[in-house]
């Protein structure tokens, strides 16, 4: 489950574009309407709390999606995953 929940993350980080506000609907999108896995309820708080906290807010979120599912090495995967393609991006560019 911890690679499936990575390359989840890693596809919706490929189309992440425009910041944390962007990742409301795609996360509610694959993990609330698709997959059944979280409510609507828990992504709103979920998304709320992220705003919050400092740092990324998909980062944030997708921590706190992993960490519900997985525990702590959930929360892992789901960093990883959101930050993967956007760091070798940046690697690539610089």
């Amino acid at each position: 489950m911890f690679i499936k929940l990575f390359f989840i993350y890693v596809k919706i980080g490929a189309i992440l574009l425009g910041g944390g506000y962007v990742i409301l609907p795609i996360l509610t999108s694959e993990f609330v309407e698709k997959r059944n896995l979280i409510t609507n309820e828990e992504m709103l708080n979920y998304f709320a709390l992220s705003q919050s906290l400092p740092g990324i807010i998909a980062a944030n979120i997708s921590m706190f999606i992993g960490c519900k599912l997985k525990g702590f090495w959930g929360a892992v995967a789901a960093i990883t995953g959101i930050t993967f393609v956007p760091f070798w991006i940046i690697i690539l560019l610089a």
